[in-house]
């Protein structure tokens, strides 16, 4: 109960976080298919290299495991992606 307790503490301090530095508007999220704007991109990628370290680092010291990861299910990621896509075109539509 505890791990999630603390994936939900942090997935709503990450939106928040996204909120605060303005990520979520209208006009950043088309920038970025424009590529006009990526401060989204750097966001994401600041937020990527930061959990990357600790995961790295805490594993190095010994307190957690990596667990297998399963082979992908081809089939089903792309038929997610798309309609994850149609729903991003026709939501900026």
């Amino acid at each position: 109960m505890l791990n999630y307790t603390l994936a939900l503490f942090l997935g709503i301090a990450f939106g928040f976080s996204l909120n605060k530095a303005g990520l979520t508007r209208y006009h950043k999220i088309v920038n970025v298919f424009r590529f006009t704007d990526l401060a989204v991109l750097k966001f994401m990628m600041t937020a990527l290299v930061v959990s990357m370290t600790g995961l790295y680092t805490l594993r190095g010291l010994g307190l957690i495991t990596f667990p297998n990861i399963p082979a992908t299910y081809v089939a089903g990621n792309l038929v997610g992606g798309l309609i994850f896509g149609v729903g991003m075109a026709l939501t900026g539509f």
